[in-house]
């Protein structure tokens, strides 16, 4: 009986792994920096609204409708939401570096 000779395998040609897209998270840098300012403005804003009730629960107090709670307050909680729906919106203008097409 005769040996048979095994044929070597052709390898295949080197072909470079893929490599995954980097994972892009939905905030930024700057988005966290608004919303985290946004929050400071929102919580300035319920301390200036607290206080200005009396110690005597007969007596009335007209610091109650000061101008810095009627008006100042609500101003600023109002600028503190509308910046949390921006840091939510907000994106950067940069374009993305994106690989050579071959």
């Amino acid at each position: 009986m005769a040996a048979e000779v095994k044929k070597p395998i052709a390898k295949k040609p080197y072909k470079p792994v893929e490599q995954k897209p980097k994972m892009k998270f939905a905030f930024q840098r700057t988005n966290y920096i608004i919303l985290l300012s946004s929050i400071f403005f929102i919580i300035l804003g319920f301390i200036l609204l607290a206080g200005g009730g009396s110690k005597d629960p007969n007596q009335f107090s007209y610091e109650l409708f000061s101008t810095q709670r009627m008006v100042v307050a609500p101003i600023i909680l109002l600028l503190g939401y509308i910046g949390v729906a921006v840091a939510i919106m907000y994106k950067d203008k940069t374009p993305e570096q994106q690989p050579p097409v071959s």
